[in-house]
């Protein structure tokens, strides 16, 4: 590719970043590749050497924090069991089957409402509510899909790695909306210091909405991938006990998000993820995004390689 051209393309990162993805495969090297993505994805040269901003901070937890239990941690179905051994096998929402293979599930044992996701990313998910209007067929041509691909590899997410590439069947479960919202709290070595909830999500008129909020659950000043919502979002009526919930799990640990869920007034866990946007999203204004930096401290003391 010519210079001239090269350059070019740098006034369109949408494109850049689509062909980083689709070439990730191509580089061995993770530093590089993040410092490319990073740059292309945010416009700004990526410190490692003395990180500051949250995005940066998240890119050097990436390279450098690689603990082995992370992994146990993203697998969807190993981490039930992580997470129960914690704060009690009552917040884990029901396994109703685990397969290797998209011909192994036998849906006629599994119940007439349940969600089938793949185990080692975050988009491979059918969800039935009625089995009678499922079409099997394409469910399994998507869950096929979702087995072949690597979450890991297009924005260095260390834990993915090596989970395996599995299917689970879970409990179908909704709050009282009809739907599943989560609460995503931000936690950092035992301290929850913010969280957000999206609305929106299923509305296919409306852009996803999220809002963040502190501790106590004051509104907070800014945007970070989507816009805020102009309607009243309520406090959680558990909030405490997730916050609770959230400071256990992530106790000793530099930075994780950890989603709850709060059905009819119980809660249960979600996921935990490690690096949300995958440290790619810009915050405005930009000093929030310092602002969470200063939460994530980095030393020989809690991070390990």
């Amino acid at each position: 590719m010519k210079i001239k051209t090269l350059i070019e393309l740098f006034r369109y990162p949408r494109i850049l970043i689509s062909i980083l993805h689709k070439t990730a495969f191509l580089f061995t090297n993770d530093k590089l590749y993040l410092q490319l993505l990073y740059r292309v994805s945010l416009g700004k040269r990526l410190n490692l050497d003395n990180p500051e901003t949250y995005n940066e901070k998240l890119q050097w937890l990436k390279l450098f924090d690689r603990r082995p239990e992370y992994t146990t941690m993203v697998d969807k179905y190993a981490v039930k069991d992580y997470v129960a051994n914690i704060i009690g096998d009552e917040y884990i929402i029901p396994t109703l089957g685990v397969w290797d293979r998209v011909e192994d599930i036998d849906f006629n044992n599994l119940p007439q409402q349940f969600v089938l996701k793949v185990t080692h990313d975050s988009g491979g998910l059918v969800i039935c509510k009625d089995k009678s209007k499922l079409n099997i067929k394409n469910a399994k041509q998507k869950l096929s899909k979702a087995l072949l691909k690597d979450y890991y590899i297009p924005s260095r997410e260390w834990p993915y790695k090596n989970v395996p590439h599995r299917i689970i069947a879970e409990k179908y479960m909704e709050d009282e909306t009809g739907e599943l919202r989560d609460f995503k709290f931000f936690c950092f070595d035992g301290k929850v210091k913010a969280m957000f909830i999206a609305t929106d999500r299923s509305n296919p008129n409306e852009e996803t909405k999220f809002d963040f909020f502190d501790e106590n659950f004051n509104h907070l000043p800014f945007t970070n991938g989507h816009p805020n919502s102009n309607k009243t979002i309520e406090k959680p009526k558990n909030f405490e006990l997730m916050k609770e919930l959230g400071s256990k799990l992530s106790k000793g640990i530099p930075h994780a998000r950890i989603d709850f869920y709060d059905i009819n007034g119980k809660i249960y866990f979600g996921e935990i993820t490690f690096f949300h946007w995958s440290g790619m999203k810009p915050f405005v204004p930009e000093k929030w995004d310092y602002t969470f930096g200063s939460w994530i401290k980095l030393s020989s003391k809690n991070v390990k390689v």
